[in-house]
């Protein structure tokens, strides 16, 4: 598609200026970021999702290739690094992608936002039982997180029990893939939201930090 190369084009010229990605060769931004994201799609199916939020989506990854393909998605894209915001700004616009919200704030502060989405991901924030903090109380009830991960993740998946009671979440499917040319194996951690998320949480991001569910 015209806009992948709009895409790299752009984050490879902007680079520099906003630190955001250490990937800029061609066929591994193709494989390790654009392929990468769209392998959502093998845990759910995206074509009958509405809204979707991407926390710490950084350079974009996964919510935008994923609106790429599925234009029919309402993606929040939440990125606290101002700069970074000014460049998925600018990529939206380059690119004519509409029902695309960005928002320049930490996940924990998007009081907002709770209760709002279908789905939620993100590729590169945190443990698991961070990430279960910070995205299931955005979600819907019955909404799922799908949590983006390397292939050694059974350790972390041990550790999040407690995490799970407390939020009112159970993980209802575990997908490993290939990333083409040998670039990579990763897993997606697919967790669903059971009832409605206590008031309490999320945390402040110190309190998670320190005392992690």
């Amino acid at each position: 598609m015209d806009c992948f190369k709009t895409y790299y084009d752009f984050l490879v010229s902007e680079n520099e200026k906003y630190n955001l990605t250490s990937i800029t060769d061609y066929n591994e931004v193709t494989i390790k970021h654009f392929e990468d994201s769209l392998a959502l799609g093998k845990a759910i199916n995206l074509s009958k999702v509405t809204t979707l939020v991407d926390v710490g989506t950084g350079a974009g990854f996964p919510g935008v290739p994923l609106k790429i393909v599925y234009p029919h998605l309402k993606v929040t894209l939440i990125e606290p690094t101002g700069k970074k915001c000014v460049f998925l700004n600018q990529l939206v616009l380059k690119c004519d992608l509409k029902d695309v919200i960005i928002v320049n704030d930490r996940a924990e502060n998007c009081s907002s936002l709770r209760e709002t989405f279908d789905v939620a991901t993100s590729r590169a924030v945190g443990s698991l039982s961070m990430l279960l903090e910070l995205c299931i109380p955005l979600l819907k009830v019955n909404g799922v997180l799908v949590a983006m991960k390397g292939p050694d993740f059974e350790e972390e998946l041990k550790g999040i029990t407690h995490a799970l009671n407390c939020l009112h979440a159970s993980v209802v499917r575990i997908t490993p893939y290939e990333l083409s040319s040998g670039m990579g194996k990763r897993t997606l951690i697919t967790i669903r939201k059971n009832e409605a998320t206590a008031k309490e949480y999320p945390r402040p991001f110190a309190t998670m930090k320190k005392k992690p569910l």
